[in-house]
């Protein structure tokens, strides 16, 4: 009867061999070894003919925490400890391990950096492991070197995540004197190698698929144990080495790891733990960053938001991806580098799958129109999870300003009226305080409400109408929710206007949904004209020719 079972996840891992046979070195208690080959394409490494190791072979590979879980599944021993294929371990690591346990922790043993293998080339020249190449040195052929060395230092033994949320390594933690001993706590795991008992593993599941194939791992097992009332600790007893593949090319994460998968997972991670949804906590998780405060990528106002004193804010994005790339492209990466500046969070709604935000929903079956529009507006705004959303569109730049505004009042939409309008054949401008969708800003709840309304008439006059009748019905509503009194909505809010410290830029490039009328004389209503203003486009103040001329180029 095994104690303790090693889950080893492993697709196309050169060094699944060599992981299970310096485990089998070193363990010295009642220890299995449990390998799921994840739907290899390459060569399968030999792995040791050992009674106390058992292989579960996948032809197509369904994920790394599906199968940790495969491995989970196999084992009746009491402790499970899931590890990544390419790591070294200490003399006796089981033993120690378990001799420290709890039964309400996760435990990992302290982390060095593994140096796997070198380069080397017939003259001796040897590259320190990453991508394959030729010698630096000489130019001739390399071949690998296996040193499997675990390095004297870093030797790690405390980690964070900040607000994004990112994994963190949190050394000025084991400064303090909660850090200090034999075993202490951690607010979180860097993911590669952790255990607890097999009960505990499966009451958390610590390895919830919805979370993705991979990413933030460390996160979510640390969040579950100390938010259900557990304690996530390191033990300096003893240690593991683990390979960092951080150089790309033949020397990268071998699943298929694109950049929206990641954020899905910090994405769930953010809706389940940072907005306290997970139904076993009996903490929140401001509760966990006031235990190791101060934590490194938290200020003040991150903390103030995690207990609900400041509203979350995210960005919504809907297009039909119809829009020229020239313009489509720049307005994009201007959000995302906003996004980052200020930490907001992007959810994109699309008519073509794409990698942009934190979450993308896609909708490829739809044709553009404007039933499509309002059915991306409602499905971004249920897949956000921010208090207060900025509605943003592909042909508008926004300025970083805009997103400075919070809306006072929860039960009001309010407009930006602080745009120009951008002729860019000509690079005319012109300015007339006005209320668009694409300067909304209001809180997600009052938002949700209007949308569904909105949508379920929508679809039920879509049904009665020709499409020629519908899109006059649609024209007749607005697109501006609560602007005006056309149509008698059952749920009725306020609205208002604000102005940005600068202007947004409404880029008119022949194809938008809603037109522009550059001439007075061309409005039937004169006095909605308020501070009308012609100018040109490098006149625009807060605006520099570098952030708008890559529209023009």
């Amino acid at each position: 009867m095994y104690e303790l079972s090693i889950l080893l996840p492993a697709r196309n891992e050169m060094f699944l061999g060599r992981t299970i046979q310096d485990i089998l070195q070193n363990i010295d208690g009642k220890t299995e070894i449990i390998a799921v080959l994840d739907g290899y394409t390459d060569v399968v490494p030999e792995i040791p003919d050992d009674s106390r190791v058992r292989v579960i072979k996948h032809d197509v590979s369904i994920g790394q925490r599906a199968s940790t879980n495969v491995a989970a599944r196999a084992s009746v021993a009491k402790y499970l400890m899931k590890v990544d294929a390419h790591c070294a371990f200490d003399k006796g690591f089981d033993v120690k391990m378990m001799a420290e346990m709890h039964d309400d922790w996760t435990m990992a043993p302290l982390m060095k950096n593994l140096h796997a293998f070198d380069w080397v080339c017939p003259d001796g020249h040897r590259r320190y492991q990453g991508p394959s190449g030729p010698c630096k040195d000489c130019g001739k052929e390399t071949v690998r070197d296996v040193v499997w060395i675990a390095k004297k230092s870093p030797n790690s033994i405390s980690y964070c995540f900040d607000a994004a949320p990112h994994f963190q390594y949190f050394g000025e933690f084991s400064k303090r004197p909660d850090g200090k001993g034999d075993v202490t706590e951690s607010m979180s795991l860097q993911g590669s190698c952790f255990m607890c008992t097999r009960d505990k593993y499966w009451e958390l599941e610590l390895c919830d698929e919805k979370f993705g194939s991979w990413g933030s791992q460390g996160i979510e097992v640390a969040c579950k144990t100390w938010l259900s009332g557990g304690r996530v600790m390191v033990n300096h007893k003893t240690w593991y080495a683990h390979m960092f593949r951080t150089q790309g090319g033949d020397f990268g994460f071998p699943y298929h790891n694109p950049h929206s998968r990641v954020e899905v997972a910090k994405q769930t991670v953010r809706d389940v733990f940072f907005n306290n949804r997970w139904e076993k906590q009996i903490h929140p998780l401001h509760w966990l960053v006031e235990k190791f405060w101060p934590v490194k990528g938290w200020s003040e106002d991150d903390l103030r938001k995690l207990r609900g004193e400041i509203a979350n804010r995210g960005i919504i994005y809907y297009s039909d991806c119809q829009l020229d790339e020239k313009i489509a492209q720049p307005v994009r990466d201007r959000l995302l580098q906003i996004s980052k500046d200020k930490s907001i969070p992007i959810v994109s709604s699309t008519l073509k799958g794409m990698d942009f935000g934190v979450r993308n929903i896609r909708f490829p079956s739809l044709k553009r129109g404007y039933l499509s529009m309002f059915k991306q507006i409602l499905a971004a705004l249920e897949h956000s999870t921010a208090d207060i959303v900025y509605f943003c569109e592909h042909d508008v730049l926004y300025h970083p300003s805009h997103f400075d505004f919070t809306p006072p009042d929860k039960q009001t939409y309010y407009y930006n009226q602080n745009v120009v309008f951008w002729g860019i054949t000509d690079g005319h401008t012109l300015h007339y305080d006005v209320n668009q969708l694409s300067g909304l800003c209001v809180y997600r709840d009052t938002a949700l409400v209007h949308f569904r309304e909105r949508y379920e008439l929508a679809e039920q006059k879509y049904r009665e109408l020709s499409e020629n009748e519908f899109n006059k019905w649609v024209r007749l509503c607005g697109f501006e929710p609560m602007t005006h009194g056309r149509i008698q909505w059952k749920n009725v809010f306020k609205y208002d206007g604000w102005k940005s410290l600068y202007p947004n830029l409404d880029i008119k490039h022949g194809a938008n949904a809603t037109g522009v009328r550059w001439k007075k004389e061309q409005y039937r209503n004169q006095h909605l004209l308020v501070n009308w203003k012609e100018s040109s486009i490098d006149k625009i103040e807060g605006w520099k020719r570098e952030d708008w001329e890559v529209i023009i180029k």
